[in-house]
């Protein structure tokens, strides 16, 4: 069955869709917004428009819905597409609670469409680097995962800035920072969640997070996003007894570093260094540490359009499954509690 495709919702995210699921056979049949203004931007574009989701999910040759509208509108949205026979997909966060999602589902269930969310991050790049060195062992064993997105631009937009419409940086990225690791680590639990949770730009909304956590398998995670720090760090560093990996930027520029000769055979002598005299801490010879390149990894957004057509057809699972999409939810409800406790939680 071809995905035609209803977009509920034309901003930011709704031009998206509208422009790349083309690339993987998906029809773009009509599209709704409540604003006079998106609605001629979608005429522009040759697109089918409605002034109503109603009125879109009304329209026989729709089959399928994407939520693109603001978080607190998704439950609402999919309660009604689903009543309407439509297949769902809802945009991230797919909902504002796990008590949501929930309820989102069993519905989707009981009326007998495929439910499923765009967490496209899972195609990125950089992730997949990061991944590819856990997945194929290749800096040992791994002891501390670093995930961090910085940036100066500041202040948030629109709706993002209000709470009651789901605003803020946790809703916005957050669930995209904690999906990839939990996609990175299938079926490792997570021990502990420990969070500092800021606005530090924003009256309503949190615009910094620093979550920590503790992984069954000894690996410690570290997660942080910033609107306002100036100065970038690296989006992936991954430490293993056998080397480092690092990943500088969206554009995959970095390098894994090992050391080109076995520590116990370095000089044991204390050296002078601009700190002080230090023995661990001295500067390696030359040709202690080597580069290598990052790792070739293959990945392109689409193929969550590819799959959800499948999927919609009987021939594959959605790839992203509701209880990886609770899951997450979970986690990030763990971390808003560690944030106002103080305190770690336990979580698996």
């Amino acid at each position: 069955m071809k995905v035609r495709l209803g977009i509920i919702g034309f901003g930011g995210m709704g031009k998206w869709h509208s422009e790349n699921a083309p690339g993987a056979g998906v029809e773009i049949t009509a599209v709704c917004d409540i604003e006079e203004e998106k609605r001629e931007e979608a005429r522009k574009r040759g697109l089918r428009v409605y002034d109503t989701a109603d009125e879109l999910l009304a329209d026989p040759e729709v089959n399928t819905v994407i939520l693109t509208v603001p978080n607190y509108l998704h439950k609402e949205m999919c309660l009604k597409a689903c009543g309407a026979g439509k297949n769902v997909i809802a945009e991230k966060p797919a909902a504002m609670s796990v008590a949501e999602l929930d309820e989102m589902e069993q519905a989707c269930k009981n009326a007998g469409v495929l439910f499923t969310v765009h967490q496209n991050r899972r195609w990125d790049r950089d992730m997949r680097i990061a991944k590819k060195a856990y997945d194929d062992g290749l800096l040992g064993n791994i002891f501390t995962i670093e995930s961090k997105l910085h940036s100066g631009n500041g202040y948030m937009h629109e709706w993002h800035i209000y709470k009651k419409y789901g605003g803020g940086m946790m809703y916005d990225w957050g669930v995209h920072l904690i999906d990839q690791i939990l996609f990175m680590m299938p079926g490792v639990k997570v021990k502990s969640v420990y969070a500092d949770i800021k606005n530090v730009l924003h009256e309503e909304v949190d615009d910094y997070f620093k979550i920590l956590l503790k992984m069954e398998n000894g690996i410690t995670v570290h997660i942080e996003l910033s609107t306002y720090i100036l100065d970038y760090q690296p989006r992936w560093l991954v430490c293993g007894d056998k080397g480092t990996l690092m990943v500088k930027n969206f554009g995959c520029e970095g390098h894994l570093l090992r050391t080109g000769q076995f520590l116990e055979k370095l000089p044991p002598q204390i050296t002078e260094t601009v700190a002080g005299p230090t023995r661990q801490f001295a500067p390696l010879p030359p040709g202690g540490i080597v580069s290598e390149p990052l790792p070739e990894v293959e990945t392109d957004w689409k193929d969550f359009y590819r799959n959800v057509a499948d999927a919609i057809e009987g021939k594959a699972e959605p790839l992203i499954q509701i209880s990886e999409v609770r899951r997450v939810l979970a986690l990030m409800e763990a971390a808003w509690k560690s944030a106002e406790s103080g305190t770690a939680v336990l979580f698996e």
